[in-house]
């Protein structure tokens, strides 16, 4: 690698390569087999978020302003997904692990940007579902569409900005000791501990994105989730089962995504590479086609929906 270190393109005291070497695992036997599973899990993926939002724009049943919520997720997960899944395997399925600077920097921008959207998303739904239960006869009044689509409005612009600044930040880095990633991707942290020369700001920044991407969300779901807990202790244990049900299928969703990025944060330098590299990329690929699914099985709404179309088109087929 010593003849791609030494290409850098240079101006005034900035330092920046041509291209970056996103090595991937390293050590580890038979890995094609993961990027191959990688497909197969970018192909579901697809299938679920696409059929997700099929069902929600064709059935008037579903326009309501939690699945507007939840039409944002698919939507985010079916991005996300198409951000990281097919340049991880174009990189290391085809060994085509060299990467431009802008490549780079555009790559990390989407992959951060649609994990943002999907962890405020997360937040939005557990929003609902705490309004729904804490202040049933206020519900209607409170979360509207008009009121969702503000909200999930105003957490795009948000998202795109905070991501934005960070990449921008990156542009501000020197590379004269290495372009090599240690990661799938152009990931940000691996990318910023690459820099050689004064990277204060960067660093607060960096610091500061997994708190309000992450952190910030996480504590609003265990608010609202504590109110919720308060709310079904003063209510019948019928109703209480009700009310939990229609809450499960967000605590599955809120689980798969948050617990493997809070293992990882927790565990810190304690994880190797090869470790947090297989974390992090489950974490990004997994959760986008689990979500759709989870919905489909879990949400009674979305259950009979799927019924009433079933029986549509087996009308229209007997006919």
């Amino acid at each position: 690698m010593s003849p791609l270190n030494s290409i850098f393109f240079r101006n005034a005291s900035i330092v920046h390569p041509d291209f970056f070497f996103i090595s991937g695992f390293a050590g580890i036997p038979h890995v094609k087999y993961y990027y191959v599973f990688s497909c197969f899990v970018y192909a579901v993926t697809l299938m679920g978020n696409t059929f997700v939002m099929f069902m929600i724009c064709t059935d008037h049943g579903l326009h309501s302003p939690k699945y507007i919520a939840v039409f944002n997720l698919a939507l985010c997960d079916l991005c996300g997904s198409t951000a990281c899944i097919p340049q991880m395997i174009d990189t290391f399925l085809f060994k085509s692990q060299l990467i431009s600077f802008d490549a780079c920097l555009a790559n990390m921008f989407f992959v951060y940007f649609f994990i943002a959207l999907q962890s405020f998303t997360l937040a939005v739904l557990s929003y609902d579902r705490c309004v729904a239960i804490c202040f049933p006869l206020r519900y209607n009044e409170i979360v509207t569409s008009k009121s969702i689509l503000v909200i999930t409005t105003i957490l795009w612009i948000l998202a795109g900005m905070a991501v934005l600044i960070g990449v921008l930040f990156i542009t501000t880095l020197s590379f004269c000791k290495s372009n090599v990633i240690h990661s799938h991707f152009c990931d940000q942290g691996p990318v910023h501990r690459l820099a050689c020369n004064d990277n204060t700001p960067s660093s607060v920044i960096n610091w500061t994105h997994p708190v309000m991407i992450l952190w910030f969300p996480i504590l609003f779901i265990v608010g609202t989730y504590i109110c919720i807990t308060r709310a079904l202790l003063k209510i019948t244990a019928s109703e209480r089962l009700k009310a939990m049900k229609t809450c499960t299928s967000h605590l599955i969703l809120v689980s798969v995504f948050y617990l493997p990025i809070c293992f990882v944060e927790g565990m810190g330098p304690a994880i190797d590479m090869n470790g947090r590299i297989i974390n992090m990329s489950l974490t990004t690929i997994l959760p986008p086609m689990l979500n759709p699914i989870i919905y489909t099985l879990k949400t009674e709404e979305f259950r009979e929906s799927i019924k009433k179309l079933y029986r549509r088109k087996k009308i229209h087929i007997t006919l």
